[in-house]
């Protein structure tokens, strides 16, 4: 899901392609930029648990090959401070590498509905701190399926898939509905203000762990770059005492060129 209330969201539907662009802070979107188009961007997750406090801080470069497939690699940093033990660190976690195909596309005038296929591989580069999808020291594949459906005036976006780790025990079911709002009426230049409501459900089916998250975002983005704030709380934290989560925030930018 991405923001839906600019000019270039008509230009979207009339040509195919969109210059500037408001994706979601936590989720991810089906629609792609044109082929050809790089994005460099980070999302900095500053995560508090019951466990000590762990800051995510990812440098990540986007490519489109085409308008419908995208490849992508993450080079995370992440610094930690556990309460138990008092002890501190930081340095590279697990490197990620994402691929995603577009296979489905129904336009019509002032909407659209997309499908894309999604992996995201993660390598073992990181410590092995046991910390789902940010820095865990084993190797990790998630496949999903992203749809998303977007008009002038909201737009909606769904994810399912599953986090396979062979040699650990972080198998993931995941499932993610997000929902963003736009304050501002579409503009040229490209102007927008959106409001992002957007739930992660994530069983980790090993340990027979449950989470359900919402998070609350707001985004402004002009011409081809965004900024993004969200804060993140459990609705349901079925966890291990010792592990809960008790917020993330994310604070993100992104740039498109």
């Amino acid at each position: 899901m991405k923001t839906i209330i600019c000019l270039t969201g008509i230009i979207l539907f009339s040509l195919g392609k969109i210059n500037a662009q408001g994706p979601p802070i936590t989720a991810d979107k089906p629609i792609m930029l044109g082929g050809g188009s790089f994005t460099t961007k980070t999302l900095t997750e500053i995560r508090k648990t019951e466990r000590g406090t762990f800051t995510y801080i990812p440098i990540m470069l986007h490519y489109l090959p085409s308008s419908n497939s995208l490849v992508a690699v993450h080079l995370p940093y992440i610094g930690y401070n556990i309460n138990a033990s008092d002890e501190t660190g930081g340095g590279l976690a697990d490197i990620k590498i994402l691929g995603k195909y577009q296979f489905f596309r129904k336009d019509a005038t002032g909407k659209t509905f997309r499908v894309v296929a999604k992996t995201l591989q993660s390598l073992p580069t990181g410590e092995s701190l046991d910390l789902v999808d940010l820095s865990t020291g084993n190797y990790a594949g998630y496949f999903g399926v992203v749809a998303g459906y977007e008009t002038l005036k909201y737009g909606i976006s769904n994810e399912v898939g599953y986090n396979w780790m062979p040699n650990g025990t972080l198998d993931e079911f995941r499932y993610k509905l997000g929902f963003g709002l736009p304050l501002l009426k579409p503009q040229y230049p490209n102007k927008q203000l959106n409001l992002y409501f957007e739930y992660t459900n994530s069983w980790l089916v090993e340990r027979d762990w449950y989470q359900l998250l919402y998070a609350q975002g707001i985004q402004y983005a002009g011409k081809n770059i965004t900024f993004d704030l969200a804060i993140q709380l459990p609705l349901v934290n079925d966890v291990d005492n010792g592990r809960k989560l008790e917020y993330s925030l994310f604070l993100g930018t992104r740039y498109t060129f």
